[in-house]
């Protein structure tokens, strides 16, 4: 199994890192938000196809914008 694109790996760890940031307002609590997050990026870490994770980063795009609304 090959490494992860450098790039990619960069943008997924700055992507966890706003959302962490955005989470501390969380209306559940931060400890709730984080570990759902933790939990959802674990869940994707064995990905290494290019294309699965660019739809991973719009996903977590999106939930960062659903977040901006609440």
């Amino acid at each position: 199994m090959p490494p992860p694109n450098p790039q990619l790996r960069q943008q997924v760890i700055s992507i966890y890192k706003e959302l962490l940031n955005r989470g501390r307002d969380y209306p559940k609590g931060y400890n709730y938000f984080r570990e759902r997050v933790y939990k959802a990026f674990k869940a994707k870490a064995d990905l290494r196809d290019d294309e699965e994770i660019h739809r991973a980063i719009k996903h977590a795009e999106y939930v960062k914008k659903e977040l901006e609304a609440l």
